[in-house]
């Protein structure tokens, strides 16, 4: 098994035990969208993650094809 692989299996295994309803929002953020009820707390939620993951994926990407790149 490579190391590639290797890594590849524990990623997915890291997102298979991850909580599906993380809480993204301050204590603020959370009593505003909770006011304007359940569904538009819920999409806020999802883009504050989706924004956080992005930079992240993205540095990730770029570290992987980098670490690939300095293997040879």
């Amino acid at each position: 098994m490579t190391r590639g692989s290797l890594i590849l299996i524990l990623l997915l295994i890291l997102v298979f035990i991850l909580p599906a309803d993380l809480q993204a929002q301050c204590s603020i953020c959370t009593k505003t969208a909770q006011q304007l009820g359940e569904r538009p707390a819920k999409a806020l939620n999802t883009g504050i993650i989706y924004l956080g993951l992005t930079p992240f994926l993205i540095i990730g990407y770029i570290g992987y094809r980098w670490w690939k790149n300095n293997d040879n």
